[in-house]
Order: C-alpha cells, then sequence, then structure tokens
C-alpha cells in the first residue's frame, strides 16, 4: 500500500519511518526541492495547486493526508474527489483560518480567551477598548511557530499596528497562563478514538521547546472531552493536537492541529504505539495502537543547530532525531526524546540534555529558553 503526503518536512518524514516497518510506502509533495522527507519516500516536487502533480499523487495512492496545515484547501478538495483523502479537507480549512478555528470552539462549547475579528484601524482600536492590553494580534492565516503575530502592550503599538494592518486579523486577550498543555487524540475512519497522556509544554518565541508526558494530570478528563467534541464534529481521520492554557486550573483552548504533532513526538519512545503509527492506522482504517506510555519521558527540540552527537548518545535514555535539514534561525532541525523508569533519573538526564541542546541553539538566547516567569493575576474573559 502507498501514503501520499502533501508537505514534505519532519513531520512526513517520521510518518515514513513508521510505516516502513508496517510495509508502507510513500510518495511525498513538497514545492521546496531540498524537503528533508524526499530521503524516504518518492519525491514529488512542485506546487501545492499542480493539478497534474495532484493527478500523479492520486493515481498512485490508496490514501492520502497532511503533514502540513497550509496546503490550499482546494487542492485537498481536489484530491478527495479521487483518493481517500484524511482528515478531511474541511478540518483543514476550519484550521487555515484562526477566526473560523474559534467559532468552531465556541459551537463546540470549548473555552477560548475572548477574541475579536479585526480588518481595520477602527475594529483593533475597539478591539483594545474590549480586550484591554496587552493583546495578541494574528493573521488569521499562515501562522505557525510564532508566525504571523505580534503582542501589544502599549497604545503607541496598538497605533503603530493600526497604520501597519493589512490582511484580516483576530485579537486575542492575552492570558495569564500557568502552563501551556496538549492532548494528542487519534480516531480511526470507524470513530473509534484513543488519547495519549496530556503533554506540558514550554515554547520560546512560539517555538515548542520542550514537552514532557504527564500521566494522569488532573486536566486530561476535559482535555480529552474536548478534543472528542472537536473530532466527532469534524468527522476526522487521524490525528489531531489541541493546545490549552492552563488559567487557575481550567483550560482555555488556544489552536488545534489537524495532523501529528510537535508535542507528541515523544511517543515514538515513550508510547505503546507512536503518533505517527497511529496517525496511519486511523487514515488506513486499521485497528488503533495502544496510547499507553512505556515509562516516563520528555522531549527537547533542537531549534536553529544542532549538538553534537557523541555527547548525546553518551546518556542512557537519550533518543536522537536529526532531520536532515540546514540548520537557520528559528528553524526546527531535531529533536531529543528522553526516557527513563524514574523520575529522578528522567530529571538528571533531561537536564543534561536541555544544556547541551542550547549551545547550538543560536538564534535564541539561552536564557529566553527558561520557562518565563508567571504574569501577574489578570481578569480573564471567556468565551
Amino acid at each position: 500500500m502507498k501514503v501520499g503526503i502533501l508537505g514534505g518536512g519532519q513531520l512526513a518524514r517520521m510518518l515514513a519511518l513508521a510505516g516502513h516497518p508496517l510495509g508502507l510506502r510513500f510518495a511525498v509533495i513538497d514545492p521546496a526541492p531540498d524537503g528533508c522527507a524526499f530521503a524516504v519516500a518518492e519525491p514529488l516536487c512542485g506546487a501545492w495547486n499542480d493539478r497534474e502533480l495532484l493527478d500523479r499523487l492520486a493515481r498512485g495512492a490508496d490514501v492520502v493526508t497532511c503533514e502540513f496545515e497550509n496546503v490550499p484547501v482546494e487542492s485537498l478538495r481536489y484530491l478527495a474527489e479521487r483518493v481517500p483523502t484524511y482528515p478531511p479537507p474541511e478540518a483543514q480549512a476550519a484550521k487555515r483560518d484562526r477566526l473560523r478555528e474559534k467559532q468552531l470552539f465556541d459551537e463546540l462549547g470549548i473555552p477560548t480567551a475572548a477574541y475579536a475579528a479585526v480588518s481595520s484601524p477602527e475594529e483593533l482600536r475597539e478591539a483594545v477598548a474590549r480586550l484591554g492590553l496587552p493583546l495578541v494580534l494574528k493573521t488569521r492565516s499562515h501562522g505557525y511557530d510564532g508566525k504571523g503575530q505580534r503582542v501589544l502592550r502599549r497604545q503607541e503599538e496598538v497605533s503603530s499596528a493600526a497604520r501597519e494592518l493589512g490582511a484580516p486579523m483576530i485579537a486575542e486577550q492575552f492570558i495569564p497562563f500557568l502552563r501551556e498543555v496538549s492532548i494528542v487524540a487519534v480516531r480511526g475512519r470507524n470513530g473509534q478514538t484513543a488519547y495519549y497522556p496530556l503533554a506540558e509544554n514550554v515554547h520560546t518565541h512560539g517555538i515548542l521547546f520542550t514537552s514532557r508526558c504527564r500521566p494522569a494530570d488532573p486536566l486530561e478528563a476535559p482535555a480529552r472531552d474536548y478534543a472528542r467534541r472537536l473530532l466527532d464534529r469534524l468527522d476526522y481521520a487521524g490525528v489531531l493536537a489541541i493546545e490549552f492554557f492552563d488559567v487557575g486550573g481550567r483550560l482555555l483552548a488556544n489552536e488545534f492541529a489537524p495532523r501529528v504533532h510537535n508535542t507528541g513526538h515523544w511517543t515514538i519512545e515513550g508510547a505503546e504505539t507512536s503518533q505517527f503509527e497511529n496517525h496511519l492506522r486511523a487514515i488506513l482504517g486499521w485497528p488503533l495502537g495502544a496510547t499507553c506510555p512505556v515509562g516516563l519521558a520528555a522531549m527537547v527540540n533542537c531549534i536553529g543547530g544542532l549538538p553534537e552527537r557523541e555527547p548525546l548518545l553518551e546518556l542512557n535514555g537519550a533518543h536522537l532525531h536529526f532531520y536532515g535539514k540546514q540548520p537557520r534561525p528559528g528553524r526546527k532541525v531535531g529533536h531529543v526524546t528522553v526516557r527513563s523508569n524514574s523520575e529522578p533519573e528522567l530529571e538528571s538526564v533531561f537536564g543534561r540534555v536541555v544544556a547541551l541542546v542550547r549551545r547550538q541553539a543560536h538564534d535564541v538566547r539561552p536564557a529566553e529558553l527558561q520557562r518565563p516567569p508567571e504574569a501577574a493575576p489578570r481578569q480573564v474573559q471567556l468565551r
């Protein structure tokens, strides 16, 4: 069987690596000639809307999926008319527009921070008057890893943003969260659903730096419930993740991702079945694998540069994943998973991995790769 993937980055690469032991073959479309997934799949280099290329993928694949939510929905719909395509194109359409994403959360009763659509300087000023400062101003599309967003803290920044306002945007109340967490869930074509334990995450400049598996977290139950609502509403097949803010023990949804997710990378070594294998099982209509953790696990992203291999390979429980991508500022070029059967050992190895990875993160200062201080208490408006 052959799986087609739209997007040739590290997520597609890890999907293919998970599928090879299952006897699967892969073809990958990506506009970039150096897509790192091309090393483990049939490369199809070209534009997302290249109908000839899409037809070639559809003729050769048994099923098609995405590793990247910014693929044009029209291309997904075109493919869906010719070959089974999962997740469904409408899930991608909901994700591509941040306003539509928030409205979907509202429809399903999933709490979010207060927000407002902004398409003019007047609407921005109205949003500031209602939501207060600071607030987060985001483009409604093409935003990930901190791209396409800006925090406005002072009135003069609002005036500047109003002058520069271009594409339609969304303004969100700035949330003084205690921590960021995420749930990674998987739903099969027959509706079978499974969940991985909640992950606790730390970002720097909007890019995920560390993620830790937190089995039996008290917020896992509501996170599962919100994920189930979204999966069922979208008639979803595949892996889906929702990122939340923990605000005093209550979850506020920040965004969802209709694909395998960075906060689930720990599952490769740290779960009975990885998110990548389960995504493939789900879209192919196969039974899902167990999602229970195997010991304790945490993950560190390599951002901007790769650490030296040898010191990491000396650490028991450390597992390297280098993506074959050229280093550059802000780019995810690899990750390291740490797994152990004891909390003290995990913390010891994890700390050493973080220190080694920081040395090569050339685009961010070490102090900025640490957990930010807790914000002062502030009244949070809920939708």
